[in-house]
C-alpha cells in the first residue's frame, strides 16, 4: 500500500496527516509532497505532533514532481490550493481523495491562540484520517 499526501507547502497539514498514518500502519508507504514545497518543516507542526509522541522532525518537504510517475494506492490532497494545481501523474493512481483542512501556519494572534489552531487542525486531522484507515486500509 502506498500513499501520497499532497499540500501546497508540504511542511504543515500534509507533514501530519502522513504521520498519523505511519503511527496508524508501519506496514504502509506514506509520503508526502507539496506543489510549491517550502523546503522546510513548520516549527509548530513538529511541536504539536511531538506533543502526542508522533516525531516528524525527520520527514523532509518534496517537491510533487519527484513523485509523478510513481504508482500510488491513493493521492491525497489535504488544502484547497493543491487540490486545484494537483498535477497529472504520469504514473498509476488508483484513487484521488481531497480531504481538506484549514493551515494554521496563517492564523494569527496570540500565542495561545495560534497554538490552538495548531492544536485544533492536528485533532481535525487526526479523526479524517482515522476514518480513512479504518475505512480503506485496515
Amino acid at each position: 500500500m502506498k500513499i501520497l499526501i499532497l499540500c501546497t507547502g508540504n511542511s504543515c497539514r500534509s507533514q501530519m496527516a502522513q504521520g498519523f498514518l505511519q503511527s496508524f500502519d508501519k506496514n504502509i508507504t506514506v509520503l508526502s509532497a507539496g506543489t510549491e514545497a517550502s523546503g522546510k518543516l513548520n516549527s509548530k507542526a513538529v511541536l504539536v505532533m511531538k506533543e502526542i509522541g508522533i516525531d516528524i522532525s525527520l520527514h523532509t518537504s518534496d517537491q510533487v514532481k519527484k513523485y509523478l510517475n510513481d504508482e500510488w494506492d491513493y493521492v491525497i490532497t489535504v488544502c484547497g490550493g493543491a487540490n486545484e494545481v494537483c498535477p497529472a501523474f504520469t504514473g498509476k493512481v488508483k484513487n484521488r481523495l481531497h480531504i481538506g483542512f484549514n493551515d494554521p501556519s496563517y492564523v494569527t494572534g496570540s500565542d495561545e491562540y495560534i497554538w490552538s489552531e495548531f492544536i485544533r487542525v492536528r485533532d481535525e486531522i487526526k479523526e479524517a484520517f482515522t476514518k480513512f484507515y479504518t475505512e480503506n486500509i485496515k
